[in-house]
């Protein structure tokens, strides 16, 4: 099988942990190749997710690295037990560059997420109105078709919310973003009237940094925190201006929750939060 030309970031992350396991143990990976009777160039694809590998081989892996952290290896191998075409965001694949369904693959298989926005309501809460405008303000301007997929991707995105076992989702959002008419204030109202809904889910905590905090909170760009079932599998999405990006180092996940935690220190309380955006709905 040739290796694959546009890995998932799951896949990437699947061969980046079983580098670090074998680097750990201060093993080669020519080393690691003649244990499993393959050669280097194909392990190298392994390491870099261009190559699948089967669970009974990350099993000897783990064995031949000494590795104890059996939550680890089992978390591995349910990524290794993975096919394309299992999940609903694979309908979108060939549509949709792969960043968004790399966004929802992260979010499915997260235990929670933790989000910060300065400027727009975050994609796990917005209507489907509210992002339409949002991306209908791309430049250069989207086709209608592209528009319409997008929008669609986000709202099954929000299904993680309401299945058997949800996301928990805590959405630090900056009082600027709510006072934002994208799309007049129909589509405005509506959409802070849908954050109101959603700030009352039990899986679902909304905070708001208000204009009246006197401390300087670093949220210049988007940040997505999506805690996996074993932390080491944690990983962070950015946006900025040119696209998004996913970090998994562990100085950069550390770096992110603590700018997660600073921005949820000065953020208001639950039931302030809703108040706030109760009176912000209110004058519109």
């Amino acid at each position: 099988m040739p290796p694959r030309g546009n890995p998932t970031v799951r896949q990437v992350r699947l061969g980046s942990e079983l580098r670090r396991m074998r680097e750990r143990a201060g093993r080669t990976a020519r080393e690691a190749a003649a244990m499993l009777g393959v050669d280097q160039a194909r392990m190298s694809n392994i390491e870099a997710g261009r190559i699948g590998i089967s669970d009974e081989r990350i099993r000897r892996l783990a064995t031949f690295y000494a590795c104890a952290d059996v939550l680890l290896v089992d978390a591995l191998c349910a990524i290794a037990d993975e096919r394309r075409g299992q999940f609903w965001w694979d309908e979108y694949r060939g549509i949709l560059a792969p960043g968004f369904l790399d966004v929802a693959e992260m979010e499915h298989h997260a235990v929670y997420v933790r989000s910060m926005q300065a400027m727009v309501i975050p994609g796990l809460l917005q209507t489907e109105d509210y992002a339409r405008v949002l991306f209908q303000g791309i430049l250069p301007p989207l086709p209608a078709e592209e528009i319409d997929a997008r929008v669609e991707h986000r709202m099954r995105r929000q299904t993680i919310l309401e299945r058997q076992e949800p996301v928990r989702l805590t959405a630090t959002i900056h009082e600027a973003a709510l006072r934002m008419r994208f799309g007049g204030r129909k589509v405005a109202r509506a959409q802070l009237e849908r954050l109101m809904e959603g700030s009352g889910c039990e899986v679902v905590t909304v905070r708001v940094v208000p204009f009246t905090n006197e401390h300087f909170v670093e949220t210049t760009n988007p940040i997505l925190y999506a805690g996996a079932p074993v932390a080491q599998l944690d990983t962070v999405q950015v946006d900025n201006a040119v696209g998004g990006h996913f970090l998994d180092a562990v100085a950069e996940l550390e770096r992110h929750r603590e700018l997660l935690d600073q921005a949820e220190s000065v953020a208001l309380g639950t039931e302030e939060s809703r108040q706030l955006i109760h009176h912000i709905a209110r004058e519109l």
